[in-house]
């Protein structure tokens, strides 16, 4: 029984994990600042990746790596991780991360439109149906109606609800770069090649913004360095490697479905840990996008 079901328990275990990783890194960036917690958590989870390859291809570092891996999946990191990142974690601190992680739910529809554009891969009116019902459930959780003048406002700043969407449309453009450059190759050394782009990346942004004081700074916070591990190792590590897991035994459907749920187990962990007040209005919000995501993917 377990070993049938092992494809959909795998996508529960994903769930749990993308929903204790962007707590922890909102709580360690509310404590730090997003840019050290990004390079800290990057650096962690080159480690952790590097370990798990050595043990099972016999390589810390993705020596057998073409040059075209290399190249593609290097721009995949620095669109995906860098861009992508360098705005999501900035919108944790800024709208907190039950609401950034909704948003981020507009990363299949993005990646479906940039792969209908830049791959000539088909829509469907499925697919068109998917988009449009995860876009209501979102639209329905950040606009609210202004009771003084009837108009239709955002729930929450405008500022920090840019940064989560240019954080999904790296994030979807970043896959659409790795579908370029993995191939046949090895998705954990994919990962790991990633973040060696990502962590350079950011070492270029760090420097230009003069963040390296901060960054030793947060290195010697036990408590930020204590999240920080936590949301690196429940999310690229265990994350990335349970939702591998799951498409190897059960649909890509079934899986992006059940791991979307992430994004109502966020929100009572929210209120616990954040004392953050929720509406029902976005419960169903996010129960919409989960329905809109499954059209997506089934």
């Amino acid at each position: 029984m377990f070993h049938s079901n092992i494809g959909e328990i795998a996508a529960l275990a994903t769930a749990v994990c993308w929903t204790v990783s962007p707590i922890a890194f909102e709580t360690a960036g509310k404590k730090v600042g997003s840019l050290s917690v990004n390079y800290i958590r990057l650096i962690l989870a080159f480690i952790f990746i590097g370990i798990y390859t050595l043990v099972t291809r016999g390589m810390f570092l993705p020596f057998d790596a073409s040059l075209q891996n290399w190249t593609w999946l290097f721009v995949s990191g620095l669109i995906g991780f860098v861009i992508g990142d360098l705005f999501l974690f900035q919108a944790y601190v800024e709208i907190g991360s039950r609401l950034s992680t909704l948003i981020m739910a507009t990363v299949p529809p993005i990646s479906a439109l940039a792969g209908f554009l830049i791959l000539g891969e088909t829509l469907s009116l499925k697919d068109l149906l998917g988009m449009f019902i995860t876009l209501g459930g979102i639209a329905l959780v950040i606009l609210v109606k202004d009771s003084g003048e009837k108009k239709i406002k955002l729930s929450h700043p405008i500022k920090g609800l840019i940064y989560a969407l240019i954080g999904a449309f790296g994030q979807a453009f970043g896959l659409i770069f790795s579908k370029f450059g993995m191939g046949s190759y090895d998705p954990f050394a994919a990962t790991q090649i990633r973040i060696i782009a990502a962590i350079i990346g950011f070492g270029i942004v760090i420097t230009f913004a003069k963040g390296w004081k901060n960054l030793f700074k947060a290195c010697k916070d036990t408590t930020a360095m204590r999240n920080i591990t936590i949301g690196s190792l429940f999310g690229p590590f265990l994350g990335v490697s349970l939702s591998l897991l799951s498409v190897q035994y059960t649909t890509t459907g079934i899986s992006s479905t059940i791991t979307s749920i992430s994004r109502i187990l966020i929100i009572p962990a929210s209120i616990v840990i954040f004392k953050e007040k929720t509406t029902v209005k976005e419960v169903i919000g996010a129960l919409i996008t989960i329905v809109g995501v499954g059209i997506l993917f089934l």
